[in-house]
């Protein structure tokens, strides 16, 4: 039960708050608007003003969804140690992160809040960025789970 519900709700947790914190720190520096919480949330609102509480929402529940792949994929490697499993964490994530950098440039003119109708390279490297501390935070979470004992063995 740990593993399969309350190992990805924690770890997911930090690994989104993790890329959170580095898309509204990289937003707030005026380099580029990569305010994905509210742009996730405006999908849903059509509204920027009405975005923020939504978006959060959601994104959350997915930061733990996509957790779960995660460990899932870490214990299936069964990786050496904590360094290796944070490495490959960063490599996830910067595929995931090229993934979600390439679909919010295909599709951001279509996006029903004219605030995040355009995306170019700088939104698309800080995806990347993002995407990247959530996977070296995965990374952590899973070889810290380990090194604690934690039943982190293949399968459901």
């Amino acid at each position: 039960m740990l593993r399969l519900v309350l190992m990805p709700i924690v770890s997911g947790f930090i690994a989104t708050a993790g890329i959170t914190a580095v898309l509204w720190a990289i937003n707030k520096t005026g380099w580029t608007n990569v305010d994905m919480v509210r742009a996730v949330g405006g999908l849903i609102t059509r509204s920027y003003t009405n975005a923020l509480g939504v978006g959060l929402v959601i994104h959350f529940v997915n930061g733990m969804i996509i957790a779960a792949v995660y460990l899932h994929t870490f214990s299936i490697l069964q990786l050496p140690n904590l360094q290796s499993e944070v490495f490959i964490g960063g490599l996830i994530g910067f595929g995931q992160g090229l993934f979600v950098a390439w679909a919010i440039i295909r599709f951001a003119d279509r996006h029903p809040v004219p605030q995040f109708q355009q995306a170019d390279f700088q939104v698309a490297a800080a995806h990347v960025i993002g995407h990247i501390v959530y996977g070296v935070l995965m990374g952590t979470a899973f070889g810290t789970m380990r090194m604690m004992g934690f039943d982190v063995s293949p399968g459901i």
